[in-house]
């Protein structure tokens, strides 16, 4: 998406039906459509008199928030979060059937976790244990070590790189799954687009920096 302001809302990278029975259309044209898009305004609103601001990426809004004025600074940190955090979460989606990790995420995998089972039994904990709403992601730091991150409200990873979130707002699965938290994270698992999630981590080793 854009690297500062105006912030744009990405199409969803997919037919709103794609991914069914998974996460029905209903509940993704709510979620992208109402929800990220409100984000995306409500950043745009708050940056609109501030044109000091108005060349920060989207990342510097995330983990500057506290150098910005105090009239903005909560607004900006949540809305920018909400951003970031939804952008990334609809990316990596993708229609069934399921794909795995592939090399050199796989690998990762394996040795921080065991196995992807043991990863995917980590992030769900993560999920589940949430208080209210908030974000599980897979992470990891710029040398490629991998860890479970989570965060209440908005908040982000960074400056740890995230891999994945799942989003674990009510408003992302309560349309469909009600309060089963558990059933709608095993959907997302089932969705997640691992071939990309893979070319993602395979290009941040290729751009870390040299080891001293």
């Amino acid at each position: 998406m854009e690297s500062h302001y105006p912030f744009a809302l990405p199409p969803l990278p997919y037919p709103y039906d794609t991914l069914e029975p998974e996460i029905d259309a209903k509940a993704l044209c709510f979620h992208h459509d109402k929800h990220f898009a409100a984000y995306v305004d409500n950043l745009n609103k708050l940056l609109k008199p501030y044109p000091a601001y108005h060349g920060w990426s989207l990342e510097q809004l995330c983990q500057n928030w506290v150098d910005l004025p105090d009239e903005i600074r909560l607004g900006v940190r949540n809305n920018a979060g909400g951003v970031f955090n939804h952008d990334l979460y609809f990316r990596m989606l993708r229609a069934l059937p399921p794909s795995s990790p592939q090399p050199p995420l796989d690998g990762a995998i394996r040795r921080t976790f065991g196995s992807v089972d043991d990863l995917k039994t980590a992030l769900k904990n993560a999920a589940l244990s949430v208080f209210g709403s908030g974000w599980a992601c897979l992470c990891t730091d710029r040398h490629g070590n991998l860890s479970i991150q989570k965060v209440a409200n908005q908040d982000t990873v960074l400056p740890l790189i995230p891999l994945l979130c799942c989003d674990v707002w009510e408003h992302a699965y309560y349309l469909q799954y009600q309060n089963r938290r558990a059933d709608y994270f095993d959907a997302w698992w089932r969705l997640i687009d691992w071939p990309q999630v893979s070319e993602r981590y395979a290009g941040l080793l290729q751009s870390r920096p040299p080891i001293p």
